[in-house]
């Protein structure tokens, strides 16, 4: 049985993740490498990116070094 959210998730937590998604594709990255990277498992990090599930400030830094970024690059739209 699939669990279900007791609340909404918020607009910037699905912004977050398509802006990390979109820094992926853009430098050729495979998901599971920027998670080996990070420190995470893979499964988790494609759950930020999809925005079902929200991440530590600790995890979005263990990513942002994982994609040899800044922090304000996450928060940038082309």
């Amino acid at each position: 049985m699939k669990r279900t959210r007791k609340t909404e998730v918020p607009q910037t937590i699905i912004d977050l993740g398509n802006r990390i998604n979109e820094i992926i594709k853009q430098n050729n990255f495979k998901q599971k490498d920027v998670a080996h990277d990070a420190g995470l498992d893979v499964e988790n990090l494609r759950k930020y990116i999809k925005g079902t599930q929200e991440m530590k400030v600790s995890t979005m830094l263990k990513i942002v070094e994982a994609l040899k970024i800044e922090v304000k690059d996450l928060f940038k739209t082309q």
